[in-house]
């Protein structure tokens, strides 16, 4: 990870601010879902997609036709990924806040172009997921290969801006008769549902890595 830079670095409330690689990569794989930012035709663009990590890389997928995908390659991004871990209610209005981690990763995109290389990529997104699972798949063909773009970004310049705890209600507002205080947010996966046609025994024993499956 390099220093935190003039984009990287938090001005407001600094102390909620991490740079350390691995509280950024933490954050990463807890948390699935990004919203990758940048220019197409000019105009701004924030592209909600899965996101995984394999090693000091960040990864995305989306159709190769794509107009966001191809413009994000080669181009300047901020990919974000956020949880949202409660709701905070203060005695005023100015104080209600959330709790909250948030990680921006800032570079260059690169697209993955090699077969052999968006293959695995797409089995290490599968793997961080639902361990176990790529194995047991019907192997991609190479025209889904082709139709799939995948792109990807170092891990270098990034910064985690994270808060939590009670309302800070200053101390003239603590008497103020209205409830106060912290509703906590958890995803938590609901029950498989097997998909049409599903096989009876296959539908009957559901694989482990469903009920292991976390968003944290």
């Amino acid at each position: 990870m390099t220093p935190p830079s003039p984009r990287t670095r938090v001005r407001r409330m600094n102390e909620k601010a991490a740079y350390d690689r691995a509280t950024v990569e933490a954050l990463l794989d807890a948390i699935p879902l990004a919203h990758v930012g940048h220019l197409v035709d000019g105009f701004p663009m924030v592209t909600p997609t899965l996101q995984w990590r394999t090693g000091g890389r960040l990864y995305w997928h989306g159709s190769s036709a794509s107009r966001m995908m191809r413009a994000a390659a080669g181009a300047p991004v901020c990919v974000t990924v956020t949880a949202l871990d409660g709701m905070v209610l203060a005695r005023s209005g100015l104080e209600h806040g959330v709790h909250y981690r948030s990680v921006m990763v800032f570079g260059t995109a690169e697209a993955v172009t090699d077969p052999a290389a968006k293959e695995a990529a797409l089995a290490a997104m599968m793997e961080r997921l639902f361990p176990g699972r790529w194995s047991a798949l019907r192997p991609m063909t190479g025209q889904e290969l082709k139709a799939t773009a995948i792109l990807s970004l170092p891990i270098d310049e990034a910064s985690v801006k994270t808060d939590a705890g009670p309302p800070a209600d200053p101390p003239e507002d603590q008497d103020w008769p209205v409830w106060a205080g912290t509703v906590p947010l958890v995803t938590t996966p609901g029950t498989p549902v097997p998909a049409p046609g599903l096989a009876a025994a296959l539908a009957a024993d559901p694989p482990a890595y469903l009920s292991a499956f976390r968003v944290t």
